[in-house]
């Protein structure tokens, strides 16, 4: 299973990220002012994870593909590493679509 891990940065912003069960960083959350809207962006990336249409699939000026997660507003809630080919990618998305809604929320 899944979890999302919060955590403060150095800057104070209140983050997220969302790891797979084998512990690997699957999405990355932006910063966050307080803790209410890093819950609400948690929140909102387990209900558009089930929206393939709220995937964003990208390529890097170094040929690398990625993905962003939106919100149905548009705005980025979530952004993936940096994958070596478009198949690793692609089940980046299925792994984030799996293991979204139901991840338990840690503190790291």
């Amino acid at each position: 299973m899944g979890k999302f891990e919060i955590y403060k940065n150095k800057s104070g912003e209140y983050r997220f990220r969302l790891k797979a069960s084998n512990g690997q960083t699957i999405l990355a959350s932006e910063g966050y002012t307080t803790k209410a809207a890093r819950d609400n962006g948690i929140e909102s990336v387990r209900k558009n994870s089930q929206d393939e249409n709220r995937f964003v699939n990208g390529v890097s000026k170094s040929d690398q593909p990625y993905f962003n997660l939106t919100a149905t507003n548009g705005q980025v809630i979530g952004k993936s590493e940096m994958y070596k080919s478009i198949a690793a990618r692609d089940n980046g998305i299925e792994s984030v679509m799996k293991n979204a809604p139901d991840a338990e929320v840690v503190e790291s």
